[in-house]
């Protein structure tokens, strides 16, 4: 498995309403990001702050000049959906993600192993 490229397929594909925000993190926007928070409606995120209307990309996703990387404006305040993923090597090749190797697909219990490792320190504050 080779680190995370920033190729943004996870991002894209889950940024229409694929994603939630927990009612304290949503709190938290309110209290200390109320430009995250602008784009909370009705519980769900990534809603369009005048028309109330589910946003078809991340606003805070940001291709970056003159390549095919993709960067997040609120990283360290994104949802936590985006910092579990990816959870299950069987959610990775569903999504074309580009981290997985020809081993990986061969080996899917190893691969599974790895990622575990790979994402303990992001899942390590969820128990």
């Amino acid at each position: 498995m080779i680190a995370c490229n920033q190729c943004g397929k996870c991002c894209i594909k889950y940024s229409n309403g694929g994603l939630s925000a927990s009612k304290s993190e949503i709190e938290n926007w309110e209290i200390n990001r109320p430009d995250i928070y602008r784009y909370v409606g009705d519980g769900k995120i990534w809603m369009h702050p005048d028309t109330g209307k589910q946003i078809e990309l991340c606003p805070w996703l940001r291709k970056l000049p003159d390549q095919e990387k993709y960067t997040c404006d609120i990283y360290y305040d994104r949802p936590d959906d985006c910092k579990l993923y990816p959870a299950t090597i069987e959610e990775m090749v569903k999504d074309g993600c580009e981290m997985l190797e020809k081993q990986d697909l061969a080996n899917p219990k190893q691969a599974q192993l790895t990622l575990d490792i790979i994402m303990a320190d992001d899942r390590s504050s969820y128990g």
